[in-house]
């Protein structure tokens, strides 16, 4: 199923001008099994991103504004009685779908945010007692303003543990927004999307990304990574073993994306700060000194080395 790979990038690509690299990655961590999270101002495209991909995946896609009155029973569903059958039953929730888009989720109320842990981690619900499995393949995109907007509060640290990356789409640039501007004067280019993979052929390619070689000295590399941000002087909380498992399986799908069925430590680095940055706290002296998170990634990568002979290739 790799031959599907860029077909499914091209066509994303028809609806989501200049943001190749922020397509890919999203298409990595679908294909890890693993969610994605938005983070930027609004407008500049997160809901399209998503839209698109369910368009070309054949994903059954909802929706959920979390605005400050959403419940959790919004989101996972609730029982009531039925005055027919004579008992209670299970009316579902928005998570009962495929791709499930958080939207502004640091809008809402803790209680609502907690909400979502049990179905992002077990892909199941548990209502009144009674557990419920959402459909395959699923996955939850969510997006969030940036930390200070009106209305925003931060995600709990088991929150966004959750979320296997967390990527910043960013404004286009002149000629891409042009091209934006082209394509919407007449039509919506959202509609044009060709559905290219099957949920069937997606769980396939799944499957196919679990079977990527990683070799010991690769998860050793990246265990040395994880301990490093628990250690560095500026790192209140490090990386977690969760943490960890998201990387050896995001970097094993930036592997197939690539074209290749063994992972390299050139994998690991271009996938690690994404898997990362959301999931560290920083001390205040970090604040002080004007670091943020990517930056003490960034200096944490440049000290550890891979252990291994060749820091090129190696698949066995």
């Amino acid at each position: 199923m790799n031959n599907k790979v860029n077909e499914i990038l091209l066509e994303v690509k028809k609806n989501v001008k200049g943001k190749d690299e922020v397509i890919e990655k999203i298409l990595m961590t679908i294909l890890a099994k693993g969610h994605v999270l938005l983070e930027d101002v609004p407008g500049v495209g997160k809901t399209t991103l998503a839209l698109s991909f369910s368009r070309v995946m054949d994903l059954d896609f909802k929706r959920i504004q979390f605005t400050p009155d959403v419940t959790p029973s919004d989101v996972v569903g609730f029982t009531m009685y039925d005055s027919k059958k004579q008992d209670f039953v299970f009316k579902q929730g928005a998570v009962m779908s495929n791709l499930v888009l958080a939207d502004e989720i640091n809008r809402t109320s803790s209680k609502t945010q907690s909400a979502l842990l049990e179905v992002m981690e077990e892909h199941q619900v548990t209502v009144d007692g009674q557990t419920y499995s959402v459909p395959e393949p699923f996955f939850v995109i969510g997006t969030q303003n940036p930390i200070g907007s009106a209305g925003t509060q931060m995600l709990p640290n088991s929150q966004l543990d959750r979320f296997m990356v967390c990527l910043e789409v960013g404004y286009p640039s002149n000629d891409a927004l042009v091209d934006i501007l082209r394509d919407r004067q007449s039509s919506k280019p959202l509609e044009k999307l060709q559905t290219l993979v099957t949920k069937e052929e997606l769980l396939k390619m799944q499957e196919e990304v679990m079977r990527v070689t990683i070799h010991d000295d690769i998860l050793m590399y990246i265990a040395n990574l994880c301990e490093a941000t628990r250690q560095h002087e500026m790192v209140e909380l490090g990386v977690s073993p969760r943490g960890a498992l998201a990387i050896s399986l995001l970097a094993k799908s930036k592997a197939y994306v690539s074209g290749r069925d063994y992972v390299t430590p050139e994998d690991v680095l271009a996938i690690f700060s994404d898997a990362t940055h959301h999931r560290l706290v920083l001390k205040n002296t970090a604040r002080l000194a004007n670091q943020h998170a990517r930056l003490v990634i960034e200096s944490i990568t440049k000290e550890v080395k891979t252990g291994l002979v060749n820091e090129g290739e190696k698949n066995a």
